[in-house]
């Protein structure tokens, strides 16, 4: 059972970081709505780690329409907590 547990982990944080390659720097034109957000909440235990090593990494994105991307980035936040709180029982 751990053994299975073990290797869901595993896949799954390689299926992470292989998506959560190289973002573009700064500012684009591209304005950020409501999926760029929820797509930015659950790459965020990524980021955060990231951040801590280099300040250029970004936790949320600069270009955002407000309440929209924030609405998402929350909405996959809590996602990511359940996910990971399910994962400990």
């Amino acid at each position: 059972m751990k053994f299975k547990k073990m290797i869901k982990i595993v896949l799954i944080l390689i299926l992470f970081l292989s998506v959560t390659s190289c973002a573009s720097a700064g500012v684009t034109e591209y304005e950020y709505g409501f999926f760029s957000g929820m797509w930015h909440g659950l790459i965020l235990p990524f980021s955060s780690i990231g951040w801590l090593f280099n300040s250029d990494i970004g936790i949320v994105a600069l270009n955002n329409n407000g309440v929209p991307y924030y609405s998402g980035w929350v909405v996959s936040i809590l996602i990511t907590l359940g996910f990971y709180g399910s994962l400990s029982t």
